[in-house]
């Protein structure tokens, strides 16, 4: 049952609304003249009003504000955990019924940089505007979906929680779930308000862009610069000096060289795979470069423990002895996420979903979560390819299926589904 509160006669108020065909905005039109079905009205308003927050990596506050509040506003139960993060549901309260499967939901709500798209707007069936797809429409259904069930929660199959987090966008180091979780793992049961830890959850659904399908586990995402060291010479006399270039380009030739390596898990198939992203060297156009640098990025499986990783993204390089000590330098690491599609609420959401799964070839959240023992996988409205793209867009239809598909999962939960 859909409940309709002050709280959204207010916000369909002030934001824009789907009329057919048309970009509208709250300036132009006025809530009797909007057609078209109300629950995809309501989540295509709250997406624009999220995407016209500007929440830029570093900056959430104000758009993890205008959450809290209209949860609040919808009697949800709301706390404050640390590193800007906002849980809330049954991580911020006891439930009727403890022994039910625990369901969180989990986005962030940072974006990259603006890159003149914003404000929002709603056009044609879709929200467009920064952080859309990635992932404020995500957001949206998760506090719309939590804000319509509250009420009911009594009749529901399944204990449920949201956690709404900051600076996914940035390197992982930076990242505020992992520093989150270790927190949460830490904090007095008394500060918990009554609610759940993170970590009892049965299962997380991370809501990164996956165009309404379930995508399992995470590749590992390690960042690495090579540095080559020769000597500088006069360019027309470069048997003076020995040209770092060239032994940068040697490296880049075996790195071309490297094959992609499938490794399946689950019937799912990741791809590993290593590749230079940029190059950098050169004094002037009459010198022999003494250094040169080679930024490379390698992707691997599930399952393979960081150090591994580490090690072999080095055999591809093949420095050999001499270069090894000193000349790779470990920018960033963000560990790989274990396929958890076994659990029986993953297997009832990938039948809910309507599309067979699919690998995350990629990094996300996922990878954070699995690591602190939780069971989690990707599902989100939102269509990877246009992730961070400056016409970024989520479609309204999207937004519905991932909510409706969310909801019977929540009120049905799962046979044998335990945690």
């Amino acid at each position: 049952m859909r409940r309709w509160s002050a709280w959204d006669a207010l916000h369909r108020s002030v934001a824009g609304v789907i009329l057919s065909g048309m970009t509208v905005r709250s300036s132009d039109v006025s809530p009797a003249a909007a057609t078209g079905d109300p629950l995809a009205r309501r989540l295509a308003e709250a997406t624009l009003a999220l995407v016209d927050i500007p929440s830029p990596s570093w900056d959430e506050q104000s758009a993890l504000d205008h959450c809290a509040a209209r949860l609040t506003a919808s009697g949800v139960p709301v706390r404050r955990g640390a590193e800007s993060t906002l849980v809330f549901g049954h991580l911020a309260a006891p439930a009727t019924n403890p022994d039910a499967p625990l369901v969180i939901l989990a986005g962030h709500l940072d974006t990259v940089p603006e890159q003149d798209n914003l404000p929002g707007r709603i056009d044609d069936g879709k929200v467009h505007g920064l952080g859309a797809t990635d992932m404020k429409g995500a957001c949206a259904v998760i506090v719309e979906l939590l804000c319509d069930l509250w009420a009911d929660e009594v009749s529901l199959a399944c204990r449920l929680g949201g956690v709404l987090f900051a600076r996914e966008e940035l390197p992982f180091g930076d990242s505020a779930l992992t520093p989150f979780l270790t927190a949460e793992a830490e904090l007095p049961a008394d500060e918990l308000q009554g609610g759940a830890r993170v970590t009892e959850a049965a299962l997380a659904v991370v809501m990164e862009p996956t165009s309404g399908r379930v995508q399992a586990g995470c590749l590992g995402n390690l960042n690495a610069t090579v540095r080559f060291t020769g000597k500088s010479a006069h360019s027309a006399r470069p048997w003076q000096g020995v040209n770092a270039l060239d032994a940068l380009g040697e490296t880049l030739v075996r790195l071309a060289e490297v094959p992609a390596i499938e490794h399946e898990f689950a019937g799912l198939t990741y791809s590993e795979v290593i590749t230079a992203t940029s190059v950098r060297g050169g004094v002037a156009r009459n010198v022999v470069p003494g250094t040169a640098e080679l930024d490379v990025n390698y992707r691997y499986p599930p399952g393979m423990p960081p150090q591994e990783a580490e090690r072999t993204m080095r055999g591809n390089l093949e420095l050999g002895e001499d270069r090894e000590a000193g000349a790779v330098e470990i920018i960033g690491h963000a560990p790989s996420g274990a396929v958890t599609v076994d659990h029986p609420l993953a297997q009832r959401l990938i039948a809910l979903s309507g599309e067979e799964p699919e690998p995350k070839q990629a990094w996300t959240p996922v990878a954070e979560l699995t690591i602190a023992g939780v069971d989690a996988v990707n599902f989100g409205p939102g269509d990877p390819p246009l992730a961070h793209q400056v016409d970024e867009y989520v479609r309204i239809d999207g937004l519905v299926h991932a909510y409706e598909t969310l909801e019977t999962l929540l009120r049905d939960g799962a046979p044998e589904a335990t945690r």
